[in-house]
């Protein structure tokens, strides 16, 4: 296994911040964004992609962000340098844990699903069938580094069993 840094690996998207649509933010502090307004954003233009709702997970503080997966996109396995909470938003998102990519042992999260990915706990997820989206509340600064074993696929998945 060796770990490569996030902005070679296929989840780069995970620190490609995203600045709000003017309309989400009001003069007394407040943020309204409705599910049609959430800007997200791919670094390559396909793929999954990532959307910045609060705060900037580089800096500093509290952050809130949003991941949409398209049907059979998925990370390889990682981890990150701080806690973070995660919440199925929308579709099932198939997650595992470790450094082996092993479809067969992903565990289905259905919508409403909470996960906890405690800091420098090695995991991969994505979407199985069908698009994907969750909500990602942590504290700033946060890195995203990836763990890649010899041969390991990239980029598509097949659906879970």
């Amino acid at each position: 296994m060796k770990p490569v840094g996030a902005a070679i690996s296929g989840t780069i998207f995970f620190a490609f911040a995203v600045c709000l649509p003017l309309s989400a933010q009001t003069g007394d502090g407040f943020i309204h964004i409705t599910p049609e307004q959430v800007p997200f954003k791919s670094p390559f233009g396909t793929g999954p992609a990532q959307a910045v709702l609060f705060g900037d997970p580089s800096k500093p503080g509290v952050y809130v962000i949003r991941v949409r997966f398209p049907p059979g996109a998925h990370s390889n396995p990682h981890f990150h340098s701080q806690d973070r909470h995660v919440t199925v938003i929308k579709g099932v998102w198939w997650m595992g844990t470790g450094e082996e990519l092993d479809f067969n042992k992903a565990v289905p999260m259905k919508t409403g699903s909470y996960i906890l990915h405690p800091a420098g706990a090695v995991h991969w997820d994505g979407a199985g069938d069908e698009e994907t989206i969750v909500q990602i509340v942590g504290i700033g600064p946060v890195e995203t580094v990836q763990v890649v074993p010899e041969g390991a696929p990239s980029g598509y998945w097949p659906k879970p069993k």
